[in-house]
């Protein structure tokens, strides 16, 4: 299976940028759809984005327009650009190497088993 190591996190102020980042191990990563998910405190993991084996992206909502997912299959890394951060972005963020996707509906996907450290993003004034 893949394994996938986030990192990238961070204290921002509101209207700042960070770039996550996400390792994979694993010699099928670039046959895998990935997701970024985030978890607020007291709320439910979400999936916020994703893109696919052949990079086709799709984002939530929430993060449309600010949020931008890529993947480099050569160096078997995924990233996510978040921009104009508010505070409700605020949470630990997880990459996971998706077991199966919908190709018209966000969050109609299989997480893989595999979940990481995820990275804190704390955005804050």
């Amino acid at each position: 299976q893949v394994q996938l190591v986030e990192s990238g996190g961070g204290l921002v102020q509101p209207g700042g940028s960070l770039r996550l980042s996400c390792a994979a191990s694993g010699s099928i990563f670039s046959s895998v759809a990935i997701g970024w998910y985030r978890q607020a405190p007291g709320k439910q993991r979400e999936l916020v984005a994703r893109i696919d084996s052949g990079g086709t992206t799709m984002y939530a909502d929430a993060v449309k327009g600010r949020f931008t997912v890529s993947r480099d299959n050569a160096k078997k890394a995924a990233y996510l650009q978040m921009n104009s951060l508010k505070p409700e972005d605020t949470g630990v963020y997880y990459c996971n190497a998706l077991r199966s996707i919908s190709a018209h509906t966000l969050t109609d996907v299989e997480p893989g088993d595999y979940w990481g450290q995820g990275t804190q993003v704390t955005v804050s004034s």
